[in-house]
C-alpha cells in the first residue's frame, strides 16, 4: 500500500540511538527503523530529559504507595518526579497535537514510556505488578483514539501492518 506523505510519529529518542538513558547509552532498534524508516517522518522525544533529568542519571521506577497510588520515583534518592513528569506530559501532548502527529512508539519497560507491563515496585522495594509509564498515561489518556506502540511489538510483521493500518485510519479521521 502506498501512503500520499510519510506518517508522522513521536518516538522514544533511545529508539533512534540518542544517547538518552540512565546509564548514557541508547537502545537503537535498527530492525524497527529499517522497517518503518520509509513510511515515517520520527518526532525523537525523551520525557526524562525533557523534564531536566541529565544523562547519564539516576535509575527510576514505578513505586506503588501504600494507599494504592503509583509514582515516579528515583531509586537511590526517592525523589517523586510523578508531578513534573504529568505536567510535562500534558504540555507535550498539546505540542504533539499542533504537530499533527499520526501516532507513537514507545520503548518498552520504561517507567516513562511503556505502555505495557511496565515493572511496579513496592515502598519496601519489592516487585509489586505492572503498570504504565507516566508519559505513555498521559499521552494516551489525552489522545485515545492516536495508536501508539510499543518497539518490540512491531518486529512482529503481522502487529506492524496491522499499526500502520491504525496509523491511516487515524490520518483520515483527522482529516475529514
Amino acid at each position: 500500500m502506498a501512503y500520499s506523505a510519510p506518517f508522522r510519529l513521536g518516538i522514544s529518542a533511545c529508539l533512534l540511538g540518542e544517547e538518552v538513558r540512565h546509564d548514557g547509552g541508547h537502545k537503537r532498534d535498527t530492525g524497527l527503523i529499517d522497517a518503518l524508516g520509509s513510511l515515517v517522518e520520527w518526532v525523537s522525544v525523551c520525557p526524562e530529559v525533557e523534564i531536566g533529568l541529565g544523562t547519564p542519571r539516576e535509575p527510576i521506577r514505578l513505586v506503588r504507595r501504600t494507599d494504592g497510588r503509583v509514582e515516579l520515583v528515583s531509586v537511590e534518592t526517592q525523589i517523586d518526579l510523578t508531578q513534573r513528569m504529568r505536567a510535562h506530559a500534558r504540555q507535550r501532548v498539546k505540542e504533539f497535537e499542533q504537530l499533527g502527529l499520526d501516532g507513537y512508539v514507545f520503548k518498552r519497560d520504561s517507567p516513562s514510556c511503556g505502555v505495557f507491563r511496565v515493572p511496579v515496585w513496592s515502598e519496601a522495594g519489592a516487585p509489586d505488578g505492572a503498570g504504565r509509564g507516566l508519559f505513555a498515561e498521559e499521552l494516551m489518556r489525552a489522545l485515545p483514539a492516536m495508536p501508539v506502540e510499543e518497539e518490540g511489538r512491531l518486529h512482529d510483521a503481522h502487529l506492524r501492518e496491522h499499526f500502520i493500518e491504525r496509523l491511516s485510519a487515524y490520518r483520515e479521521t483527522k482529516t475529514s
